[in-house]
């Protein structure tokens, strides 16, 4: 058995005791909850490495349970695992901090993949421990923290790898595509604009309160994070 350990909240038993069999095939320690508020209570009492959640929950429901979560641990990925599949759903999920979201009905294999990725990136990212600057604009892997010519900024966990992708990729030109591989983890539906929402997101709180613009769209291209020339 892995190292892992997910703590799985889903209500319907069904799905949940068959999620928590596949994903114990994979080698990951699952824990099961049916309830948000009991949800809370065993993550209060134990160091989790992953979570899954789905929104509509007795209890407490997955938006709130995310809330609390990140209200003391920005770095655990959150999963939202939920029938609720419209863009502005995603938007609300992601701006109360979920680092990924699945509608159901989903295929596990594609659940699998998406959470050996999040692993991944939130390893490396605590390997690395160090800032990033563009021009007065800092971003600390490790804190997560990021500030603009000393001012701290509050950036969603969404918005922060957004953010960190761009910034790792200075000067240089990335597509719609390349965001929603990267940061998304997925061959991102193109009917959709969350991608742009994020951007300007970002730019909210990263350009527009400073003469120097650091965000640039390159007009059916994409976007490239840069000091101003």
């Amino acid at each position: 058995m892995s190292d892992i350990s997910i703590l799985l909240v889903e209500d319907e038993k069904k799905i949940a005791e068959t999620l928590k069999k596949g994903l114990e095939e994979q080698q990951y320690a699952v824990t099961l909850a049916y309830d948000g508020a009991i949800a809370r209570k065993l993550f209060d009492n134990h160091d989790y490495d992953f979570i899954i959640a789905d929104i509509n929950l007795p209890g407490m429901n997955g938006y709130e349970l995310l809330k609390y979560v990140r209200s003391t641990n920005q770095q655990v990925p959150v999963l939202m695992l939920t029938a609720l599949g419209s863009t502005e759903d995603k938007i609300e999920g992601f701006n109360k901090g979920a680092d990924d979201y699945i509608v159901k009905p989903f295929d596990f294999a594609e659940l699998v993949v998406r959470i050996r990725a999040l692993l991944k990136r939130t390893q490396s990212v605590h390997t690395i421990g160090k800032n990033i600057r563009v021009n007065d604009l800092v971003i600390n892997l490790d804190s997560k923290e990021v500030s603009r010519a000393g001012n701290p900024i509050q950036l969603t966990a969404k918005e922060f790898q957004l953010l960190e992708y761009m910034i790792k990729n200075k000067n240089r030109v990335v597509s719609r595509a390349d965001i929603a591989l990267n940061v998304w983890d997925i061959d991102f539906d193109t009917g959709t604009n969350v991608i742009d929402v994020y951007v300007n997101f970002l730019r909210k709180k990263i350009d527009r309160d400073y003469d120097q613009k650091l965000i640039h769209t390159q007009v059916g291209m994409g976007y490239v994070l840069k000091e101003s020339v």
